[in-house]
């Protein structure tokens, strides 16, 4: 076995103390010095990862002449996102309109103020709200886009994300040949006879539904990757009538609001107090003045002496007639000792569809008493019965009030005079009965509740609503068990002897033997 054979430096500490391992030993040893390693060999890995962007951020913070004399090479790695190594071929500068259209865009970044950059890498709240708009998305997103300049979005020049977006094309392509293919199919089973078909007529509708319904999603899937669309729809600006933006919002109500409603269905006995089952189909948001009411809140009497506002959603297809019934089913009932059912407001035959989104009851309200005879807006729907402020005596518990939203079937429109008629008077208001009889289907719900307050008295008042007078007291309930036998210490000093002691059992206030 020869002599082994070590590359060490040439520092003299090292130096000496191989000496030492030398004469110990007796290995010979090699003192030529090694090359040295590069630096993005003993690099760490998060080191290579941050090394672009600490080259970016120093690049961004430069002086914009300093910037601008720069090659466009220097100009375009700023937007790169992978570490450079030293086995990667070099890459040579678009020439032309691409390369000029790179650099106007770095230049774009390059200008930007180094205080800005530095607050949206420290992530300050307030100083990200100066430079965007809140309405963006999220703060991440708002960093994104403050820190690569006017660059439209299906543009930004990482490479990954320009590979992902050619995948989702080819896939949205596959899609939409299907499509094709399906429209075809529902054409050529539509110029069809029904009696070629063994169940006729029947058989022939049930197979167009399914393969329209097929049809929309494959519309869904064609776009729920595209990042355009998703961004569309964060920024509000998506265009209810195609379905994946319906898709979408249904999606985001059904993660929490449809699960707080459902839970407010439940919690308050809406289900069966009144109606035996519901389920709701739609968002429904309810405000009063400016004010969002989440469901089930308590509110004053001065914020629900107007009727309020309601932004509702649906989201399937086509135009639709919708009635807005708000009811009271808590009213105190002091000659049955029980409660019953007023009604405070209905409008109905209001056209609705996907993309209309906000209705004022306010307006449609005020409106109609003072100038249409025809009980409202065309446009707006048609009332039925006025609003009535709802209230609650003293000392009653609180009363839930009902925003309740039914969809007329087949779009029929119902008779005003018949409903004004029918539920004028307003006390004992069934809502089961209303949708039995009118053909109807309950889609949408919120509710809100109504106690005793400093303003009660002022707004009954104000209304003409009797009872502001009446207080009401749980009454007193006595046990209707029999007078207990004295037993043990009691029964044993019951005697004269014991007539000392008697106060500490016979003659306690309040109680009897």
């Amino acid at each position: 076995m020869g002599p082994r054979i070590f590359s060490i430096g040439a520092g003299s500490r090292d130096k000496r103390k191989a000496d030492q391992i030398l004469n110990s030993s007796g290995h010979r040893w090699n003192w030529e010095p090694k090359t040295a390693p590069k630096y993005s060999e003993i690099m760490s890995g998060t080191q290579q990862v941050a090394r672009p962007l600490v080259r970016s951020l120093r690049q961004a913070t430069s002086t914009t002449a300093t910037c601008q004399s720069r090659p466009i090479v220097a100009a375009i790695r700023q937007f790169s996102s992978t570490p450079s190594r030293s086995d990667e071929p070099t890459t040579t500068t678009p020439a032309g309109s691409d390369a000029q259209k790179l650099a106007a865009d770095a230049a774009v970044l390059v200008q930007k103020k180094a205080s800005e950059i530095t607050a949206i890498k420290q992530g300050s709240e307030e100083e990200l709200a100066k430079l965007l708009s809140p309405e963006l998305g999220s703060r991440r997103r708002r960093a994104a886009i403050a820190t690569t300049g006017d660059i439209p979005f299906e543009q930004l020049p990482y490479q990954c994300f320009q590979e992902a977006r050619k995948v989702l094309a080819k896939d949205r392509e596959e899609k939409i040949a299907k499509i094709k293919a399906e429209l075809a199919r529902i054409k050529r089973i539509e110029q069809t006879d029904a009696s070629t078909y063994r169940g006729g007529e029947v058989f022939k509708q049930k197979r167009l539904e399914s393969l329209r319904k097929h049809v929309e999603e494959l519309k869904i899937q064609a776009d729920i990757n595209d990042p355009m669309v998703k961004r569309r729809f964060e920024d509000g600006h998506g265009d209810m009538n195609k379905p994946i933006y319906r898709y979408l919002a249904e999606n985001k109500w059904r993660s929490m609001d449809y699960k707080i409603i459902t839970q407010r269905i439940h919690q308050f006995n809406i289900v069966p107090d009144i109606l035996p089952k519901f389920d709701p189909t739609m968002d429904v948001k309810m405000t009063f003045r400016g004010y969002k009411a989440p469901p089930g809140s308590i509110l004053d009497s001065l914020i629900t002496e107007s009727p309020p506002n309601l932004r509702m959603q649906v989201f399937n297809s086509g135009e639709r007639l919708l009635s807005v019934v708000v009811m009271d089913s808590d009213v105190p009932n002091p000659e049955t000792d029980s409660y019953g059912r007023r009604l405070h407001f209905m409008v109905t035959n209001i056209p609705w569809s996907p993309t209309s989104t906000s209705l004022n009851l306010h307006r449609l309200n005020s409106k109609a008493s003072s100038e249409s005879p025809q009980g409202g807006l065309p446009e707006d729907g048609t009332l039925a019965i006025p609003w009535l402020p709802p209230t609650a005596q003293k000392g009653s518990p609180y009363h839930r009030l009902s925003v309740f939203v039914l969809e007329h079937n087949n779009n029929q429109t119902l008779d005003l005079a018949k409903l004004k008629e029918m539920y004028g008077g307003r006390e004992g208001f069934s809502l089961k009965s209303f949708r039995d009889k009118f053909d109807l289907n309950p889609v949408g719900f919120t509710l809100f509740r109504s106690v005793w307050d400093e303003h009660t008295a002022e707004v009954m008042a104000r209304h003409g609503i009797p009872g502001a007078d009446v207080e009401f007291k749980q009454p007193r309930v006595h046990s209707l068990k029999p007078p207990r036998k004295a037993r043990g210490w009691e029964a044993k000093r019951q005697k004269p002897k014991y007539k000392s002691l008697w106060k500490y059992s016979k003659r306690i206030k309040g109680l009897k033997y």
